[in-house]
């Protein structure tokens, strides 16, 4: 009876495509690979600089091996195994086509402290992780490359065979180049382990903070003290990341959970992009430390503090507002009614501009690159997010004028600002 319900109430055909269509696809899907090596290998200790082509090695093979590739399994492995662990609330998320809710076990706070005990315990033995992981860098990041492809392909076999009302709004044109980039089906599943809920915060994420525990610790192996620069930006970033599981259960309101399949473009994201390219700046610190003022630092440091509070105080207002938009903490917060029956958040820092969550993201993200001092290569990561960022308001502007219509048109009037106030 389930079946036949959701079959009746088939997913329309996505019409409108982003990143160019199928061919804007297929050249995304094999140049972001290049462009990971790109930013890598032009960065080492030797030099850092975007105008010289990095030496690619001779034997592409030095990329990769076994011992790298179990590495990289046993991390998915350890992940998966904490996130079965029955700790935690267990949530319900948004209503699907269907009506139904799925579940979803938020333990990803528990998962991230016991990773860093774990990270630890290595460390006291003199587990020779650290000195591996460094060693073998590229050659991990090339097996997180490697199965990012493999997952992808595996989803997109396995979502053939789901029902139609079960696909991602977005990622059902026909196409199947496109579907297999965008993501076919919304929700993939393995039995009650939800594959996108997993891959979008544990294994990346979690991995990107050890991999910058790593270069703290190979620092302080190489010179006996903890580089202030690396180490502040360590601690940004772990901050960052710890809010991000802390408050794990507002990612099943995002676009990524609600709308977005989960095909190539979110698992390669997860996987690969996310561990192997955030921790840039903490790579370039552990080896060309600029050695800043203190005062420096100390602004630095007071940037970070102002966006992590814009950014979370935003996240926060808007979590609060979507599960209850009449709770008495939201009181003096003014909103829109829409013909949905929804409303429209226009006060605290929401009537500031439409996105201030993204502006104190780049708050942080230029926080993390101004150590770095004047090389280039290192700020790739607040100029990738700018434009990722634009891309999504714009992205979440058009599906909300789609939803609601005039009262998004008097929202805009009344929170003309995207981004950056009195800016963008």
């Amino acid at each position: 009876m389930a079946d036949r319900k959701e079959k009746a109430k088939p997913a329309p055909k996505t019409r409108e495509t982003e990143f160019g269509g199928p061919v804007g696809a297929l050249f995304i899907t094999l140049s972001l690979p290049l462009v990971m090596y790109y930013i890598n290998l032009a960065c080492t200790k030797a030099k850092c600089s975007i105008l010289e082509l990095p030496k690619m090695p001779k034997n592409p093979w030095i990329l990769f091996d076994m011992e790298a590739t179990l590495l990289f399994f046993g991390w998915l492995a350890f992940q998966a195994v904490l996130a079965l662990v029955p700790i935690g609330r267990v949530v319900d998320g948004q209503p699907l086509q269907s009506g139904k809710r799925l579940k979803y076990r938020c333990n990803g706070f528990f998962a991230f402290v016991a990773s860093v005990i774990a990270f630890g315990i290595c460390v006291y033995f003199n587990v020779p992780l650290v000195k591996m992981v460094h060693a073998k860098f590229y050659r991990i990041m090339t097996s997180a490359i490697l199965f990012s492809f493999i997952l992808s392909i595996f989803l997109y076999i396995k979502e053939r065979a789901v029902a139609a009302s079960q696909l991602a709004p977005g990622g059902n044109t026909g196409n199947a180049l496109y579907d297999f980039f965008i993501g076919h089906e919304l929700n993939p599943r393995i039995g009650s382990f939800d594959l996108k809920f997993f891959c979008e915060l544990r294994p990346g994420l979690i991995g990107w903070v050890i991999l910058n525990f790593v270069f703290v610790l190979k620092a302080y192996q190489d010179t006996g003290a903890f580089p202030p620069a690396l180490t502040l930006v360590v601690a940004f970033q772990t901050l960052y990341v710890g809010d991000a599981l802390w408050f794990e259960d507002a990612i099943l309101t995002t676009m990524d959970i609600i709308h977005d399949g989960f095909g190539f473009m979110l698992a390669f994201g997860d996987l690969a992009w996310v561990p192997f390219l955030y921790c840039l700046q903490p790579r370039f610190l552990l080896d060309n430390d600029p050695k800043l003022a203190w005062y420096s630092l100390a602004g630095i440091a007071l940037l970070n503090v102002f966006g992590y509070m814009i950014f979370r105080r935003a996240n926060s207002q808007k979590n609060d507002f979507r599960k209850n938009p009449f709770h008495p903490s939201l009181a003096d917060l003014e909103s829109i009614p829409t013909s949905s029956g929804k409303r429209l958040l226009v006060g605290g820092l929401w009537g500031m501009c439409r996105k201030p969550n993204y502006l104190g993201d780049l708050m942080m993200a230029l926080a993390w690159s101004l150590p770095c001092g004047l090389t280039l290569i290192p700020y790739f990561y607040p100029v990738y997010f700018a434009v990722l960022l634009v891309h999504r308001e714009r992205r979440d502007g058009a599906q909300c004028q789609k939803k609601y219509g005039s009262s998004w048109n008097r929202y805009c009037e009344r929170v003309p600002y995207r981004i950056i106030p009195y800016v963008y």
